[in-house]
């Protein structure tokens, strides 16, 4: 599915799943505006919203941040199939792949290549795919 392509009911679902997907992995409202990449005066409201009725703005940057972090629960959910607490508790405990740093404070501070680099970490299939030829 090609996620700059969606049907404006398509990308509330996918607004709907990544939002939740914050919420589950603890991730405080000012982190999740940086994480979408949305402008920082985007209100909390607004984040209701988008858990709610409202689809995310319909943007090449942020639908790529969206894929990728539904990509990175997907992964943690393979990972830590019986328990999802696992995965919050992952994404907070520094890792010696990042230089010790937590992967959600990588995903943070680094913007989408520091979500990429999570991504690639937990899946191997995507990092293949960056490592192809064009």
């Amino acid at each position: 599915m090609d996620i700059n392509n969606l049907t404006e009911s398509e990308r509330l679902l996918f607004s709907r799943a990544v939002m939740q997907l914050l919420a589950d992995w603890e991730v405080t409202t000012v982190d999740q505006k940086v994480l979408l990449d949305l402008p920082k005066e985007t209100r909390t409201r607004t984040l209701q919203r988008y858990r709610n009725d409202t689809p995310l703005p319909n943007t090449p940057n942020v639908m790529e941040r969206v894929e990728h972090l539904l990509s990175i629960g997907d992964a943690l959910l393979t990972t830590y199939p019986h328990n999802a607490r696992m995965s919050t508790q992952w994404l907070n405990t520094p890792h010696r792949r990042f230089q010790n740093r937590a992967p959600l404070q990588v995903m943070i501070e680094g913007g989408k290549e520091g979500i990429v680099d999570v991504r690639a970490h937990l899946d191997c299939a995507y990092a293949w795919s960056l490592t192809e030829p064009k």
